[in-house]
């Protein structure tokens, strides 16, 4: 049986130190899926853009991140995650230098599907080694609070940077930002980081590779497709129909081989399944709320860019509030979804709010109230999900367990934008037709707009509500001090974990056999 090779965990002061660099890596991830977006019409019109293919500027990086991640994670384990850090760093600021330095359509297309590849090596490589480095229950709930806080607000930080590098800058610098994050994050991550990876001869399912790589990129093509040619039209039932026949295949597949790329077991736990349904669901429901909102403040109200994005700062500060101040001190106390559930609902509130905006109403009690419920939700929701989603893997597993959130996190926010959109854009044109017979008017147009908005905001209420009712049911962990973890123990032979035996932060490898801490060291209690 393979082991897993795990160093004796750093000092606590140099984990400490090298946390902010895991956390730029992915604050670099999330800024990435959206501070291309306020950038999009200057791109356009310098590249000489068509207005059918730019959407391919925001597909080209979720196709390729969605559809990789899986594969990226099992190369992390097996390769190293300290190793494949670096080179996801590395790789992803030359690709976005290559996308700065774009002369045409196609030459950025290809720097986006590289940022996507890279970003997910890199994704699944930073979350495992968060998971692998704290362990210690209080240090775990801080880290991982620290963490979602970095995953929820990093999207609005993406915005309101956009805004300021288009208007004062170049769209370019949109690109170019990564540049500087990665040599900080690679410097640091080489310095202060350990190496672990899954010991013994790296063993990669190619077969399983090829149907869940083109299962995924089915949907997200399909997905990205809706929006234009409708979720009725033959193209679009017929990618999704191929891409739920290919992820079948996929997991009759890695039900029958010995080295599976996502081992059933993974996901077949009701905590991470939970997990990562949690993180999917509520994604659909809350991503499309930047694009709505963007366009509300700009085309509806007359926004700038910059003002823009300085409108989505109480967002990011309600994100930062419930995540760090809050959900951080209760996630070692209370059961996962007694903060998901609630998390959710006022997140679908948030959503609600949209409901009430109108042409003339004013920031404040629009869409300021929006966004500190969706920001606060979203602090309750992300932290908990993202450490439970690696809750009771052993290390050579916690790579791909960290993909899999990854995967539900990119292929629900393309879902949910092409969904949310078809949604919002039939809304419009129904508005538009009913109000025909007065002619062309700016005034019309923009309620049109906002009744579109309305309509998916509505949708996304209930696909939150929908969420908190199935993580209710499914996710039945306990609290962490009601879970124990035993005396001894032994290792089952397909190295995986029982359920719920292990609290958050004091989790087992199964592949070494015993607890993560340094020799001699007593075990930890919950």
């Amino acid at each position: 049986m393979a082991t897993t090779k795990a160093p004796a965990p750093p000092a606590g002061s140099r984990r400490w130190a090298a946390l902010p660099f895991i956390g730029l890596a992915q604050l670099m991830i999330v800024l990435d899926g959206t501070v291309v977006n306020i950038a999009l019409p200057s791109l356009q019109t310098d590249l000489r853009i068509s207005d059918g293919d730019r959407q391919w500027i925001i597909t080209a990086y979720t196709l390729a991140f969605g559809s990789l991640l899986l594969l990226g994670g099992r190369i992390a384990d097996y390769t190293g995650r300290r190793r494949a850090f670096l080179i996801a760093l590395i790789g992803f600021a030359g690709a976005s230098a290559l996308g700065g330095a774009a002369a045409d359509f196609e030459m950025l297309l290809t720097a986006r599907a590289l940022q996507g590849a890279f970003g997910a090596l890199l994704g699944p490589s930073a979350l495992s080694l968060l998971a692998v480095t704290f362990t210690g229950p209080k240090d775990r709930a801080k880290a991982f609070g620290i963490w979602g806080a970095i995953s929820a607000a990093g999207g609005a930080i993406g915005l309101l940077a956009g805004g300021a590098l288009t208007d004062y800058l170049d769209w370019r610098w949109c690109l170019y930002i990564n540049i500087p994050i990665a040599v900080i994050a690679a410097v640091g991550g080489f310095a202060m980081l350990t190496e672990s990876r899954h010991a013994g001869p790296a063993r990669f399912d190619f077969l399983g590779v090829l149907p869940v790589t083109g299962g995924l990129v089915a949907i997200v093509y399909a997905t990205g497709r809706a929006g234009s040619d409708g979720w009725g039209s033959a193209k679009v039932i017929g990618l999704l129909a191929a891409g739920a026949v290919l992820l079948a295949a996929f997991a009759l597949i890695e039900s029958r081989v010995a080295q599976p790329l996502l081992p059933l077991r993974v996901i077949a736990d009701r905590t991470r399944g939970g997990a990562y349904l949690a993180v999917g669901l509520a994604v659909i429901g809350m991503f499309g709320a930047f694009l709505f909102l963007t366009y509300y403040m700009q085309v509806v109200k007359g926004y700038s860019p910059v003002r823009t994005g300085a409108a989505f700062l109480p967002m990011a500060t309600a994100v930062l509030l419930s995540a760090g101040g809050l959900t951080t001190r209760l996630l070692p106390r209370l059961a996962p979804r007694a903060l998901i559930v609630p998390g959710m609902l006022v997140s679908s509130a948030g959503m609600l709010w949209m409901l009430t905006l109108e042409p003339g109403t004013h920031y404040a009690p629009g869409v300021l109230v929006a966004q500190l419920l969706l920001g606060f939700g979203a602090g309750m929701i992300m932290p908990v999900a993202l450490d439970y989603a690696t809750h009771g893997v052993g290390q050579g597993d916690s790579g791909i367990a960290s993909a899999t959130v990854n995967t539900a996190q990119q292929i629900g926010g393309s879902i949910g934008i092409a969904l949310l959109n078809t949604i919002a854009t039939a809304a419009t044109a129904d508005h538009l037709a009913a109000h025909a017979s007065q002619g062309p008017s700016p005034a019309i147009a923009k309620q049109a707009l906002v009744e579109g908005f309305a309509a998916a905001g509505a949708w996304s209420a209930g696909i939150l509500v929908v969420g908190a009712l199935i993580v209710a049911v499914l996710m039945n962990t306990p609290r962490p001090e009601q879970q124990t973890a035993p005396a001894h123990r032994t290792t089952p032979e397909d190295g995986s974990v029982p359920a719920d035996t292990t609290a958050p932060g004091n989790r087992i490898s199964p592949d070494a056999g015993a607890p993560d801490l340094p020799p001699g060291a007593p075990a930890r209690s919950a």
